[in-house]
């Protein structure tokens, strides 16, 4: 597990998992999966449905701001470069 997942997994939500961290948020009507990974530098947003057994990959443009906000504030803090959570895979 690198340095970024370790800060990562300390802050409130987030779970190390190997060479990615991921974190869950709930909105009104919404729930996301959002995982950080390490090695490629990068953030996937995944959207969750029904019981949570099935997830699908969302569009930053689909995913609310605030939460993209503050998932780029949760890497601020684990002293990741906010800018990554943009990125274009």
């Amino acid at each position: 597990m690198g340095e970024r997942i370790s800060e990562l997994a300390e802050l409130q939500g987030w779970h190390a998992e190997d060479f990615a961290a991921r974190v869950h948020y709930r909105g009104a009507d919404d729930a996301y999966s959002i995982e950080y990974y390490e090695p490629s530098d990068c953030v996937l947003y995944w959207k969750v449905k029904g019981d949570g057994e099935l997830a699908v990959p969302v569009s930053r443009e689909a995913v609310p701001n605030p939460l993209r906000e503050r998932i780029r504030q949760d890497l601020t803090e684990a002293g990741i470069e906010p800018d990554v959570e943009g990125r274009v895979l």
